[in-house]
């Protein structure tokens, strides 16, 4: 069984303009909590992520792993490299933006077969875009082709952690969004060369690193494995060979 592209795209702005949107710049306290110091979710995280797993298991099935659902219990991801069919949510990316009333917010989904990617999607809710690829296919932004030239010189590179900003003439290093959701794009349209990522839970990076594989970048560690689902320390995002080796060799 499947669902093609538009289904789903339609389910996620849906779950979005009910669950997320209404609370976007509205939450109590009473709504606001705290997985550990500093990591937040919302009420709003917890049904948008139970409303988006229940539709897709109603319409098509498969494993379900829910971010909310997996930080509490890790071994929820031990069922994906095996499944025929799996969906990986993250139902608010960029939490703590959301709760502070940033912009820079979305709904990350992956499809995966096998623990191969085979789609993703990120809707932006408040910036109104829906970014989609398919394995094979390339990545659309509102239904348009996504290209994206070669990096720039010196490289573009962003992160939020501050450890990682080592001062080189080749590498111009700024701020990341701090939302997988918008950083992964903007790697996507050559706003950015690479992104540096101390953490790479799936539900955070599987849509995005299909997106920059598909318009002809890297997505691998600093020692240069290649990001899959298992994958949990940090990594890079280029978006070519070159830009890649260039931030890689500072942070080796």
């Amino acid at each position: 069984m499947s669902i093609d592209v538009d289904t789903v795209s339609d389910l996620i702005r849906d779950v979005g303009a009910r669950v997320i949107d209404t609370r976007f710049r509205a939450l109590h306290d009473h709504q606001i909590h705290q997985k550990k110091p500093g990591d937040f979710v919302t009420d709003a995280d917890r049904q948008a992520e139970h409303e988006l797993g229940a539709a897709l298991m109603k319409y098509v099935g498969g494993v379900v792993v829910e971010e909310e659902s997996a930080f509490a219990d890790p071994t929820i991801l031990a069922a994906v490299p095996h499944a025929d069919l799996a969906w990986v949510i993250d139902p608010i990316d960029g939490t703590k933006n959301f709760v502070r009333g940033s912009v820079d917010h979305g709904v990350m989904l992956a499809q995966l077969n096998r623990g191969e990617t085979v789609r993703g999607w990120i809707w932006q809710p408040q910036h109104g875009h829906m970014w989609f690829a398919e394995r094979g296919t390339g990545v659309t932004c509102d239904g348009d082709e996504v290209t994206r030239g070669v990096s720039h010189s010196p490289v573009r590179a962003a992160t939020t952690h501050e450890a990682y900003k080592i001062a080189s003439p080749v590498v111009e290093w700024r701020m990341a969004k701090w939302c997988c959701a918008v950083d992964y794009p903007l790697v996507c349209l050559g706003e950015n060369d690479v992104t540096v990522y101390q953490h790479s839970y799936p539900w955070d990076h599987l849509p995005g690193a299909l997106m920059v594989r598909e318009v002809g970048g890297v997505v691998r560690t600093v020692d240069g494995v290649e990001y899959g689902p298992q994958e949990t320390s940090g990594k890079l995002v280029a978006a070519d060979e070159e830009a890649y080796e260039t931030v890689a060799g500072l942070l080796r």
